[in-house]
């Protein structure tokens, strides 16, 4: 194991462990001509959810060109932190899904958020962009009507829309309210799903009481379990006749985010809706409810979706040729597993932005690869146009950058910095090390390769580099949009 899978339960491997050198060379050693994108032989069988022996394999030599552009099925969990799953050392929730999706392809240790709640991250993963770019990516997260995302800004759907893909949204949008804002605003062909930051499970019930469940921009009435709804949804749209086009799906579920409800949780619905409907407007925050089994229950829940969310892929024919990346919106909250990383959502600590990612594509990708590499959310958008063939808008420049040359070519990605900013508190990591302060206002710097619990504050021990990761963190900060006077 890399250090950064020291935590890992002895008995989950989903992947044979690369440090960003290793995962580099072996990538490159069997990667594509300079020219055009040729494919690595598809992945072995990853066999049973429950067979996790380690295999050493490294990637074949690459098999003629691939020429299609992939399918792309980006897949948000809310609210998941970064151990929750079993293949990133949960002792007790099950994955076996989402565990034989990394062992088809990549799990990546160090991956971030863009933020570290809902809003922001959406906002970085759909522009590309900080989320301080733009006046809706302010709002930590949305909960009014006042701000949204800008139908006139580009996005990861709209760009790849115009280089000829289908896109759609299901499930969360959380990036503005009608009539102003829309997922068929910013560039999707498609919207099924709710508009809010929340909503409870059954009765698709807002903070405000609203009802708040869309097809396009019109309610659409169904009282069913929510993840129920959105893993049908998602099931026929991969299994739809998309003819010569590829497509862009965003799925975006809200499990595991409060309320606490289940599947089949009536009792625990009905005294929720009671609640708002008597004017509570707590009500969904279930400060009263939830427990560390109902969360785990949860967390299952929408690993079985995803599982028949591929199944359905699988069945389509378009499983080889379709690229699959999951991910969290941002860490994870009151019941999630986030061990060994301190913080959770809404801080910058690593527990609140650092998230399970894994990205498989049978075609390009060798399975059982395991990747240390820094990355975040803006570098998705980066990367999936480049696959798309799509490029960025030159006015309003990407903040991420593209993983294609280090996911297929073998090129070394450049060090860079990784940045965060949220009220009251800051982050900036580059290489191993970070910079960080939080509400406290003490300036804090962490080397995360021997110290991912953020305990040993190494700032009066190299003040330079403090100064250093400080300075870079001001510059970003400088070229972003103020926050509101007084919020």
């Amino acid at each position: 194991m890399t250090s950064h899978d020291a935590h890992a339960r002895p008995d989950v491997h989903t992947g044979t462990p690369l440090s960003r050198r290793a995962f580099t060379t072996a990538v490159g050693a069997t990667a594509a001509a300079a020219t055009g994108l040729a494919a690595a032989a598809p992945a072995a069988a990853a066999g049973s959810a429950a067979d996790d022996t380690p295999r050493e394999r490294p990637f074949r030599a690459a098999r003629g060109r691939h020429a299609r552009r992939p399918n792309i099925l980006f897949i948000l969990g809310d609210d998941l932190g970064w151990a929750d799953l079993s293949s990133y050392g949960s002792p007790h929730i099950r994955t076996p899904h989402l565990d034989g999706l990394a062992r088809q392809g990549v799990r990546f240790t160090d991956a971030y958020a863009g933020s570290a709640t809902c809003s922001p991250t959406r906002f970085s993963l759909y522009t590309g962009r900080y989320p301080g770019r733009t006046k809706g990516g302010l709002a930590e997260p949305i909960a009014d009507r006042s701000v949204g995302l800008e139908p006139t800004h580009p996005t990861l759907a709209s760009l790849l829309r115009g280089a000829g893909y289908a896109t759609a949204l299901i499930g969360k949008w959380h990036c503005g309210y009608l009539p102003d804002y829309s997922p068929t605003k910013s560039g999707y062909d498609e919207f099924f799903g709710n508009f809010g930051g929340a909503l409870e499970y059954y009765s698709k019930l807002g903070l405000a009481g609203e009802y708040d469940l869309y097809e396009g921009d019109a309610t659409y009435k169904d009282l069913r379990y929510y993840t129920r709804i959105l893993t049908e949804r998602a099931s026929e749209y991969v299994r739809r006749d998309h003819g010569d086009r590829p497509w862009l799906l965003n799925l975006n579920f809200t499990t595991p985010h409060w309320p606490w409800i289940a599947d089949g949780d009536t009792g625990a619905s009905a005294e929720i809706v009671r609640r708002i409907k008597a004017g509570d407007r707590s009500a969904l925050w279930h400060a009263d409810g939830g427990s560390v089994e109902k969360y785990t229950e949860m967390v299952e829940d929408l690993d079985r979706s995803v599982g028949e969310v591929l199944k359905a892929l699988k069945r389509s024919g378009q499983e080889k040729d379709t690229l699959v990346f999951f991910a969290s919106d941002n860490g994870g909250e009151r019941f999630s597993y986030n061990w060994p990383l301190a913080g959770s959502k809404g801080s910058l600590q690593e527990g609140g932005i650092r998230v399970p990612s894994v990205l498989r594509w049978p075609a390009r990708i060798d399975g059982r690869q395991v990747s240390d590499l820094p990355v975040f959310s803006p570098d998705w958008t980066a990367t999936l146009l480049e696959l798309g063939g799509a490029r960025p808008d030159p006015a309003h420049p990407l903040d991420g950058v593209s993983l294609a040359g280090y996911l297929l070519r073998g090129e070394t990605p450049r060090e860079r910095d990784l940045f965060w900013r949220v009220r009251g508190e800051r982050a900036l990591r580059r290489g191993d090390w970070k910079y960080y302060r939080g509400r406290s206002g003490a300036d804090q710097l962490f080397n995360l390769a021997e110290d991912r619990r953020e305990q040993a504050d190494r700032a009066k021990a190299d003040p330079g580099r403090l100064a250093e990761l400080r300075a870079s963190w001001e510059r970003t900060d400088s070229g972003l949009l103020p926050y509101p006077t007084g919020s």
